[in-house]
């Protein structure tokens, strides 16, 4: 069999793309931050599903697409944020641009579509996102909405999302520039002159920045910051509204916790607001841990410091038995992990060192040089790295790094079913929270269900290279399936594939629940060799 050069057989291109844990100090030889290869099905979403997955959670708002019916399939379900109010956000709304539209003009049928919907739902805001037809055949966005907000006193907002700009990361960029006309500049606090604001006096106000309230997140995570006195004023964008995003330069303090999403909001709020942030997690005990301890360093409230301690001490002491319990089970299995951005692929790594599990392949679909460089120095040697991955990419490496677990989104979770390996859905599509202390232990329920299922013992994982094993004999328990090929007529012989499968014949019904799966129905004339059993 010919030799492959690299970790992975993928198109020349894309190789440098692909790498291993480096020596910490060292640059870090890994492609990134680039728009995807043509011809490598990436599964990087386009700067409209950016934008929209960044704007969606808001919950009062009208979100109308100007464009084709197609791309209003990018609804609230993409993030899976949860409302505690109003959810005007879980109705999708088009402009449905048909031919003519596009041959003429749809500026007309956008304003139409506006007054519509103003009068049918009364919104705060809307949100009006450009599509790639609209930046095709130019229609003057920012003009109809600055007439349509003149028109009905309300704020509505372009959103400069044309697909084909850029990739996810510069929809990010336009949804917080669209975010941006919502903030006010807040009163003016005639105390703040006389004497510095102190938190053993005045409430501290802080905001959190990408939590999108995915299954309710936030909501485990507002109560232990206001056990320690802090108001939160907006989760920005998980649970927010036009009033409390319009509120969010009041804070004091800014905490990120999706940096892709956010950093670049953040930072704007620090030059024009004069508020600083700081980058945090809420998954896993140890960054929990650090974002309380690191909110109450930074307001220098010797109180506040103490109810972090103790607020910690509590909910760790009261998780930490079911942790153990779980981690006797899955210590010393290995993870994949594939996030859309670096900030969850990095607490993912904490989070799995809790459970004594083991990164084996990590990679984002937008990470940048540093955070790659990040990410390298928390993983251990032999740990593939890679950047914009495809799915025959992903699949081959799964194989390569015998994963146990594939932690990442919906696109992913057949890839692994299909070869016998345990998922865990981290992103949009989840129904159970997993910040916080509660949601940490929800994770790890779910990483045990997974990996421990009784299903696996009745699927083998393969490998995706047709290559025939030898033969192996315990206790007579080996069942050989050769594939047939071509009948060699003139000889009137039949050339064999040489297939070899290992079949257990381990009668599994009692953990499977009386199902009995029948390996030949299991097997059928495969073409992939087995890598190992299950």
């Amino acid at each position: 069999m010919k030799e492959k050069i690299g970790i992975v057989d993928t198109l020349e291109e894309r190789k440098p793309y692909i790498t291993r844990k480096q020596e910490k100090g060292q640059e870090i030889p890994l492609a990134c931050d680039n728009n995807s290869l043509a011809g490598a099905i990436s599964q990087r979403a386009c700067v409209y599903s950016g934008a929209r997955v960044v704007l969606n959670p808001v919950t009062d708002a009208i979100h109308l697409v100007h464009g084709p019916i197609g791309c209003a399939g990018y609804t609230w379900d993409i993030r899976g944020a949860k409302s505690s109010g109003i959810e005007t956000n879980r109705t999708s709304f088009s402009t449905d641009m048909k031919e003519l539209d596009v041959v003429f003009g749809g500026e007309k049928k956008l304003s139409n579509a506006i007054d519509e919907l103003v009068g049918l739902y009364h919104p705060p805001v809307v949100f009006v996102y450009s599509t790639c037809i609209v930046g095709i055949i130019g229609d003057d966005l920012e003009s109809v909405c600055k007439t349509a907000s003149q028109k009905h006193n309300i704020p509505v907002i372009p959103v400069k999302s044309e697909g084909f700009k850029g990739n996810k990361s510069d929809g990010y960029k336009a949804a917080c520039d669209a975010l941006k006309k919502l903030i006010k500049k807040p009163p003016e606090d005639p105390t703040a002159k006389k004497a510095p604001r102190s938190p053993e006096t005045i409430k501290p106000k802080i905001n959190i920045l990408g939590d999108f309230n995915v299954a309710g997140d936030v909501w485990l995570i507002k109560p232990l910051f206001e056990q320690m006195g802090i108001e939160v004023i907006v989760s920005m964008t998980g649970d927010s509204t036009a009033k409390t995003i319009s509120r969010a330069a009041e804070a004091d303090l800014n905490l990120v916790q999706c940096s892709g999403s956010m950093t670049y909001l953040a930072k704007w709020m620090q030059v024009e607001y004069g508020i600083p942030y700081l980058n945090v997690s809420f998954f896993g005990i140890e960054d929990i841990s650090l974002a309380l301890r690191k909110t109450a360093d930074y307001f220098g409230s010797e109180k506040m410091k103490q109810q972090a301690e103790q607020i910690l001490e509590t909910e760790i002491n009261r998780i930490m038995p079911e942790i153990s319990r779980v981690r006797e089970r899955v210590k010393g299995k290995r993870a994949a992990i594939y996030m859309g951005g670096p900030a969850k692929a990095l607490t993912l790594i904490k989070g799995f060192a809790e459970l004594g599990m083991e990164v084996v392949i990590i990679g984002t679909q937008t990470g940048k040089k540093e955070d790659y460089e990040q990410i390298s120095y928390s993983v251990r040697d032999g740990t593939v790295i890679v950047d914009d991955a495809n799915p025959l990419e992903l699949a081959e490496l799964l194989v390569k790094q015998k994963a146990d677990l594939m932690v990442a989104g919906v696109k992913e979770r057949f890839i692994a079913y299909k070869l016998g390996i345990a998922f865990c859905d981290f992103n949009h599509d989840r129904v159970v929270e997993f910040e916080g202390f509660d949601g940490f232990v929800n994770f790890v329920k779910e990483v045990d269900a997974s990996i421990s299922s009784p299903v696996w013992k009745a699927v083998r994982q393969r490998t995706l290279i047709p290559e025939a094993l030898e033969p192996e004999n315990k206790s007579g328990k080996i069942e050989k399936a050769a594939v047939a090929a071509e009948s060699e007529k003139k000889s009137g012989k039949i050339k064999k594939a040489a297939v070899e499968e290992k079949i257990s014949e381990e009668n599994h019904s009692t953990e499977c629940k009386s199902i009995l799966l029948k390996p030949k129905f299991l097997h059928q004339k495969s073409e992939a060799a087995v890598e190992s059993q299950v």
